[in-house]
Order: structure tokens, then sequence, then C-alpha cells
């Protein structure tokens, strides 16, 4: 006796409507990423790879500031609130020779998705020339990195961010790894910023963060 085969399950309502925003929406965060990362500050390279579940990011530029100057600033933890851009409060929570112990609170912004980061790090100082950092708590699953500043010819200092990361949050990987790029950067040129002007080749009221600036 030929057997007839089970119904097919109607779809659930609603689910094609949310797949559809779903496509429709990372669509769109592909179509506008060219645009969010075509801000580069002239003079910086910054580079996002993702490599299994890591985003290896690199980021150079030279400043024309002393290398005391830097190293105060990139070691100027309780401040970095006030010119790095994402970083909302940091606090040092102990001293241990050149370890430091820092918590920082902070959002991490691509376009219009805003992505919230608490972590706890670790900071060895090799005065006066790297800073390695590495989490040991918080929302970000892995950061693992260090500044590097070099000196060259002129009063100027290469400075050199290389690290990896990856966060808690489930993103896809194009998404995930745009935002990456996008906040070191951010970041990073807000370091650089801030070094030029401590040495006082900014004026003191210059914008810390270049979203201000447009």
């Amino acid at each position: 006796m030929r057997q007839t085969p089970p119904p097919i399950p109607a779809a659930i309502p609603g689910a094609r409507t949310a797949t559809r925003r779903r496509l429709c929406l990372l669509t769109g965060l592909a179509a506008l990423m060219p645009l969010a990362m075509a801000g580069e500050r002239p003079g910086m390279e910054v580079q996002a790879e993702r490599i299994g579940e890591l985003i290896h990011v690199q980021a150079q530029a030279v400043v024309q500031a002393p290398l005391s100057i830097v190293w105060a600033t990139l070691t100027d933890y309780e401040r970095l609130p006030e010119f790095i851009p994402g970083i909302e409060t940091s606090r040092v929570l102990a001293r241990d020779g050149h370890r430091i112990t820092v918590a920082q609170t902070g959002q991490a912004r691509f376009l219009f998705l805003s992505l919230p980061i608490e972590v706890t790090l670790v900071s060895t100082e090799h005065p006066p020339h790297v800073v390695e950092v590495r989490r040991i708590a918080g929302s970000l699953r892995h950061l693992d990195g260090r500044y590097e500043a070099t000196t060259l010819p002129g009063r100027r200092v290469r400075l050199r961010w290389t690290g990896s990361l990856s966060s808690e949050a489930e993103l896809p990987p194009l998404i995930s790894t745009a935002l990456a790029r996008l906040s070191i950067e951010d970041q990073f040129e807000g370091m650089v910023r801030e070094i030029e002007r401590r040495a006082g080749r900014l004026p003191p009221d210059a914008p810390t963060d270049r979203r201000l600036a447009r």
C-alpha cells in the first residue's frame, strides 16, 4: 500500500521576516564598511586579520615627540578616558613593580552597533620602550598585545601596537573584524594625538577623538 509522505511543517510565523531583516542588516553593514574605514589618519597604518577565533591587529605611526613623553602617555592609565575614544573608566587596582593591574570599562562602536566592554588587564612595563597588555578577566574572551616605541632621528618615535583579541559577543566574522579594527584605530589615533599635544605639536584644545573633529 502506497504511503502518503508526511506533510511539510509550516514555517514559523515571522521567521522568514526575521531572517530577511537579519540579512538586510548584515548586507547594509557590509556596504557601509568601506565608508566607515576610510577615515584613517595620514601616516598611520592599521591592519586587521581574523585567524581562527582571534582577530590580529597591527597599528603604527611616527610621532614628533621625545621618547619620555611617549612613555609617560602610554603609562598614564587613569587619565586614558580623557583622550582614548571608547574608554569610559580606567582605574589602577594594584602595582607590583613593573606589573600594573588596571580595570577598564567602555564601548566599542561600529556604525550604529555598540558593544559594552568591561575588562581587567595586567600591564607589564619594560621602560622606556615596551608596554605589554594581557586580559585576565572581563567581557573580552582574549586580549594580548603590546605597545613598542622605537626612537628615530629628529626627535621622532615610531609607535607600534601589535596584538590579538576576541570578544564574548557572537557577531559575524566580517562585522567583528571591522569592529576590532575601527576600535583599535580610534584608540591608537587618540594615543598619538595626545602624545603630539603633550609635545606641543597640537593646540591644547585640539580634539583627541577624530569623530569629534569631523
